[in-house]
């Protein structure tokens, strides 16, 4: 191959970094083939060793800005994480005319209007596929493959920490406690495990993926976000009664008066593909008009999953470089002003079924009081279950599910149930989707 090689400075050598570098390295000759032209890091920014990878004379650098700043490098692969050091390294590349390609998803979701109207201004480009979802090519599928469509909603699984976690309390019937020390143990969570178990994770992502969708800016600040610590086995359990699985879902849909953007704990259907995703793989559920519903599916993190996204991105832009034609694609598959201003619906007027759990005493009157109030309100109930007080005791769990509600009025219905003297504590409220539109 004749090809000048494409020159890469990677920063980050944890497990994605020397995966990259690794993956480089083992499919050098049909990654090339594919790019049409040989990819070589030149110049790597780190400021630990990894002992594990093996470098060889490849040139290393302590300070990241270096390589940012290096006439040597064409493409700057940013892998370092958070948005202090790593939006400086990034602005730095792109003022010095280098392509970037990053797995960043904080970066981009809290920064990625600035970073991308830099690139625009210096005429390169930024590419972001393993921000999302790991191995799993949905950034390409949305802008490139579904370009036809216009999406009308999308639901996914993004974060596999919450799912292992969700799946070990339905199949063992664990406390989601145990299990996270579990996931801990096994390295899927963090020590702290607040971005992964809270959502902000998935919100980073869902912004990105919405962003794409429905062509509006990135708007992270706007996310509905609810984490999963809060559920309990007998809600997993009760759910799978009513022939439903609990799932921690990102959902990002047009209804008419907006863009939805949350993320939360849902209910949906057990017959559904997203509820046979399990353990810590990740899934993208998402409805085009014309296509109708498309899954995707795969490796949501690792090294190796991760890496293969970089390395797509890589040979993207090798193409773009050896045909003269960078910028050829928007960053989120519209031009800047392009993008369209549309309102992100306050959740207050959202509209999902619900599922609620609470405990009552066991004696005549409660349940028309209940049904009262969700009648008040102009709820409807579709299924009801009071399951038998055990042994001794006068209280007992009391399931509603809800046809369509507003949270505004469901926020009404529950705050007057919580005052009736014959409920105990608080209401447990998870919303259900259907994932049929």
């Amino acid at each position: 191959m004749s090809a000048k090689p494409v020159r890469i400075g990677l920063c980050g050598l944890g497990t994605v970094g020397s995966g990259t570098f690794e993956l480089l390295q083992q499919n050098a000759q049909v990654v090339a083939a594919r790019a049409q032209a040989p990819l070589k890091i030149v110049h790597v920014g780190v400021r630990r060793d990894n002992h594990r990878c093996d470098l060889g004379d490849t040139r290393i650098s302590r300070d990241v800005l270096e390589v940012a700043a290096d006439p040597a490098v064409d493409i700057l692969v940013e892998l370092i994480g958070g948005t202090t050091v790593a939006r400086e390294l990034v602005e730095t590349a792109i003022r010095n005319g280098k392509h970037v390609v990053t797995a960043n998803k904080a970066l981009i979701a809290e920064y990625g209007n600035e970073i991308f109207a830099l690139a625009d201004k210096h005429c390169v480009e930024v590419r972001f596929e393993a921000a999302v979802a790991g191995g799993i090519p949905i950034i390409k599928a949305l802008r490139e493959g579904l370009a036809g469509n216009r999406i009308e909603w999308l639901a996914g699984i993004i974060n596999g920490t919450g799912n292992f976690i969700l799946t070990e309390m339905r199949d063992q019937g664990r406390d989601f406690r145990d299990v996270l020390s579990e996931a801990q143990a096994l390295g899927y969570a963090e020590a702290d495990p607040t971005f992964d178990v809270d959502g902000i994770d998935a919100a980073h992502k869902l912004v990105i993926l919405a962003a794409i969708a429905f062509g509006i800016p990135l708007q992270f600040a706007a996310v509905y976000t609810e984490g999963i610590s809060r559920l309990t086995p007998q809600d997993v359990e009760y759910a799978r009664e009513l022939g439903y699985i609990i799932k921690h879902l990102g959902i990002a849909k047009q209804n008419g008066a907006g863009i939805e953007l949350r993320v939360h704990p849902t209910l949906i259907p057990d017959h559904r593909l997203l509820a046979d995703v399990d353990g810590v793989k990740n899934a993208i559920l998402v409805e085009g008009n014309a296509v109708g519903p498309t899954l995707y599916y795969g490796a949501g993190a690792g090294g190796a999953p991760t890496a293969s996204a970089i390395v797509a991105d890589l040979v993207d832009l090798a193409r773009d470089m050896g045909a003269g034609q960078t910028c050829r694609v928007p960053p989120l598959g519209f031009a800047r002003e392009q993008l369209r201003d549309l309102p992100i619906v306050p959740m207050a007027e959202v509209q999902t079924p619900w599922y609620l759990r609470m405990e009552v005493e066991d004696k005549p009157g409660v349940l028309s009081a209940v049904a009262s109030i969700f009648s008040e309100q102009g709820i409807s109930i579709e299924a009801l279950i009071q399951k038998a007080p055990a042994e001794g005791q006068s209280r007992v769990q009391l399931i509603v599910l809800t046809n369509k509600a507003a949270q505004g009025m469901v926020d009404l219905a529950v705050a007057s149930i919580e005052a009736l003297d014959t409920i105990s504590g608080k209401v447990t409220r998870i919303r259900v989707e259907g994932l049929d539109g």
